[in-house]
């Protein structure tokens, strides 16, 4: 491997600079006058980026239409299910917390022990059992809320190092701030070349390994119902558990407010019998369950409703696109049009 590549550019060199730069100034300032500068930039970031706001609206529609219709709802989410101004409220607000995401991200290595003390547990008796116990364990979050917090949390309450699977970015230098940002924590970060072989290691040693794994990046997810309808979700944490038997659960923190969250913890029933697929299967359709038992507390606060996640959705996305353009071929994409028209809803109903 030669130097540029080990190293990165200078260009590459030079933006890990600038960010750890902006990240050390992150660490320095209030928390609250940044979270509301991050506020302002997401809300110019709604009124500009339409098809991101489009694709947000058509997965936080499906997510609230599934929970209204399933009796398990609070009554912010029903009503958004029910009046497209109350939807878009949920979907300015996932451009919210998608930004206080990026400032958590710069403020990370300030963080200390007096962050757990806003974190109220929903089940503190099963957390403190699984934070006691001294034995492998792995674990899957979804991207919500504050994404780092799980595997922090964990690392720190346990004493135990976690390794967790990343990928790796084309930018060496980046890669570095982004393994030594986590390592502070305990946090060892494998790439997703090596994952499989490293985590299955750490499994095997009684450690602790945590996957973010509630999007099919890579591709060849398998598909199992999320939220009612099939969506594929990434088949490791799965293939890990047809190797080993650890006990396997879906950790989730949100926020409740300016530095206050509120976390959960789910067993997820690891399926034994049946060939390797069908097991597969099995289990990956037990985590989309305790998938759906978390988001559905803060379906705002899941990043992943800005990228596809159901394939029929963005098929019917594509569809309707391609009419409108045949049809009206010099109009405004319909997806501005159903932004304009949603940011005016909305508007009226924040004043």
């Amino acid at each position: 491997m030669t130097a540029a590549r080990s190293t990165g550019t200078l260009v590459q060199r030079l933006r890990a600079t600038g960010l750890a730069a902006v990240s050390w100034i992150a660490c320095h300032l209030p928390e609250g006058p940044l979270i509301s500068l991050a506020d302002a930039a997401a809300d110019l970031s709604y009124r500009r980026s339409p098809q991101k706001a489009a694709q947000a609206r058509r997965n936080l529609r499906r997510i609230v239409e599934f929970l209204a219709a399933n009796g398990s709802a609070e009554p912010r989410i029903v009503a958004a299910a029910g009046d497209p101004r109350r939807l878009e409220l949920l979907v300015r607000a996932a451009f919210r917390h998608h930004a206080r995401y990026y400032l958590e991200v710069m403020r990370a290595p300030a963080l200390d022990d007096r962050v757990f003390g806003r974190i109220e547990v929903e089940n503190p008796d099963l957390v403190e059992a699984v934070l006691s116990a001294d034995q492998s364990s792995l674990f899957v979050t979804a991207h919500l809320g504050p994404i780092e917090l799980p595997a922090v949390f964990l690392a720190k309450r346990t004493g135990r190092r976690v390794t967790a699977p990343m990928e790796t970015l084309g930018d060496p230098a980046l890669q570095r701030w982004f393994e030594r940002t986590r390592g502070v924590f305990g946090v060892h970060i494998v790439g997703l070349r090596e994952a499989r072989r490293e985590l299955l290691a750490a499994l095997r040693r009684g450690e602790i390994v945590g996957i973010v794994a509630d999007r099919d990046i890579t591709g060849g997810g398998i598909e199992v119902p999320l939220f009612g309808s099939p969506a594929p979700l990434p088949a490791g944490p799965a293939l890990l558990l047809t190797e080993i038997d650890v006990p396997f659960r879906a950790a989730g923190i949100w926020r409740t407010g300016r530095g206050r969250y509120r976390g959960r913890l789910v067993e997820i029933p690891v399926v034994r019998e049946g060939s390797r697929r069908e097991r597969m299967i099995g289990t990956l359709t037990n985590e989309a369950r305790a998938f759906e038992e978390l988001i559905s507390r803060a379906p705002e606060q899941w990043t992943a409703v800005f990228f596809p996640i159901w394939p029929d959705l963005e098929t019917e996305a594509g569809a309707a696109a391609t009419a409108t353009t045949r049809a009206h071929p010099r109009s405004i994409p319909t997806t501005e049009t159903d932004h304009a028209a949603a940011a005016a809803s909305v508007s009226e109903v924040v004043r």
